[in-house]
């Protein structure tokens, strides 16, 4: 199992689905764990009711059927399917407007959704956000955002534990427009973070959560910048410098020479 997960970290995003397909030819034992286990690009369908998008993933799946968070109702039908409670529903309504209002200052398009369902001792839920880009021949993208967030109440205070997935692809192609003139920049990213915040009313839950996923997007959307782009970045670098390849030299042999010198008077010093 660690095996396969490792292998589908390594594999890009956009093509996870079919890769997840044959490991589970490969490996049909485990086939329940590495649905659970491996993160999909989410899917889009149509709310034909409210009119609306909405993301389908496996936290809003009962069976073969997905339900809406605008409706609150299963396609295909469900009589027996799982809803949350009269509570948490007022919450999950007000949380889907809340995330579809930050969708569109980051993101100027997409679609977001916002599940939330009950448990034990409290609730947990997951926010869904994907954009993709394909207004042009030779550019396209996509931005999966998963992030899933669980609730445990204490009084006025309550703990969220957040677990943030990004996946992230971009594909230029070249002046021919064929795939071996493409360049392919894509990976994932997994973040946890954990905190205690107040809570004066149910509305603090939607204004913590938003702040938290705010956070974590803003940092794992500079992780993957420096990571992916910078790599490529250095790559050119190395192919082709944009500065004379001398004075570049010279400057690091300088920065050495300080360093060492640095070291020696620190060593000296004790």
């Amino acid at each position: 199992m660690d095996c396969a997960l490792d292998l589908m970290r390594r594999l890009p995003p956009q093509n996870v689905e079919e890769n997840l397909v044959t490991l589970m030819e490969v490996l049909p034992e485990l086939t329940e764990e590495l649905l659970s286990s491996v993160d999909q690009p989410l899917r889009i369908r149509q709310d034909t009711a409210a009119g609306k998008e909405y993301l389908v993933c496996d936290y809003n799946r009962d069976g073969d059927s997905y339900r809406s968070p605008w409706s609150n109702t299963y396609d295909p039908p469900l009589e027996d399917g799982s809803t949350p409670s009269e509570r948490l529903r007022r919450l999950e309504v007000a949380a889907n407007d809340a995330f579809a209002t930050y969708r569109e200052l980051y993101y100027e398009g997409g679609v977001s959704s916002v599940y939330l369902w009950d448990m034990d001792d409290s609730f947990a839920g997951v926010v869904l956000i994907k954009k993709v880009n394909d207004g042009t021949v030779r550019a396209k993208g996509s931005w999966d955002s998963i992030h899933v967030i669980e609730v445990l109440e204490k009084g006025r205070q309550a703990q969220y534990k957040l677990t943030s997935t990004v996946m992230l692809y971009t594909v230029a192609s070249g002046t021919r427009g064929d795939r071996q003139n493409e360049i392919n920049l894509s990976g994932s990213l997994t973040r946890q973070d954990e905190r205690e915040l107040a809570v004066e009313d149910q509305s603090a839950h939607i204004v913590n959560i938003g702040r938290m996923v705010e956070d974590m997007e803003f940092k794992m959307r500079n992780a993957l910048q420096e990571v992916y782009f910078g790599k490529t970045h250095d790559i050119v670098n190395g192919l082709r410098s944009a500065a004379d390849l001398s004075e570049a030299r010279s400057r690091e042999r300088m920065q050495r020479d300080l360093f060492g010198q640095l070291k020696s008077r620190k060593e000296q010093g004790q």
